[in-house]
C-alpha cells in the first residue's frame, strides 16, 4: 500500500466530513425543497462513502494487482492530489461566471483525466452525462437555484 494513496483517501474523507459538518449549519430543508445545505450534505456525504471505498480497496490490493498491464506510467498520487485539490479551487472560484451546468461538467472532464480516463469519448460522454443529472436533479426537480453564469441555463 502506498503512503501516498493512503494520505490521499484520508484527506478526501476529511474534506467531505468537513463538507458535511458545514452543511449541517445551514438550513437543509426537505427534498421537495431544498434548502443551500442540502447540496452540501449530500456532496460531503458521497465523498465520505467513496473515499471509504477507495481505502477499503487499497487495503485490500495486493501488491501483484497494483501493477497495471498495459505498462503505462500514471501520475504520482502526490500530484493527483495537488491536481484534484487545484482543480476543485478553480471551478468554485469560477463557479459564479460559468454557471452550475458548464461548471459542473468541466469539473467532471477534469476530475476524470486527472483520474486517469484517457479515452476522450468515454471521459466527454460520463462528463456529459453527469452535468446532465446531475441539473436536472437539482435545478429542474428540486428547484435549487444555482448560479446560470453566461450560458443563461
Amino acid at each position: 500500500m502506498k503512503r501516498d494513496e493512503l494520505i490521499g483517501g484520508a484527506v478526501i474523507f476529511l474534506f467531505g466530513l468537513a463538507t458535511t459538518i458545514l452543511s449541517l449549519k445551514m438550513p437543509l430543508g426537505t427534498f421537495r425543497s431544498a434548502g443551500t445545505g442540502m447540496f452540501p450534505l449530500i456532496l460531503g456525504i458521497l465523498l465520505m462513502f467513496l473515499s471509504v471505498v477507495f481505502l477499503l480497496r487499497l487495503f485490500l490490493k495486493t501488491t501483484a494487482t497494483r501493477e497495471k498491464l498495459s505498462g503505462e506510467v500514471e501520475l504520482g498520487s502526490s500530484k493527483q492530489l495537488i491536481l484534484f485539490f487545484g482543480t476543485m479551487v478553480l471551478v468554485t472560484l469560477l463557479f459564479n461566471q460559468l454557471g452550475y451546468p458548464l461548471s459542473s461538467f468541466l469539473l467532471m472532464m477534469a476530475l476524470l483525466r486527472i483520474l486517469g480516463v484517457k479515452g476522450w469519448r468515454l471521459n466527454l460522454s460520463l462528463s456529459f452525462i453527469a452535468a446532465a443529472v446531475c441539473y436536472f436533479l437539482f435545478v429542474q426537480w428540486l428547484k435549487i437555484p444555482l448560479p446560470k453564469g453566461w450560458m443563461g441555463i
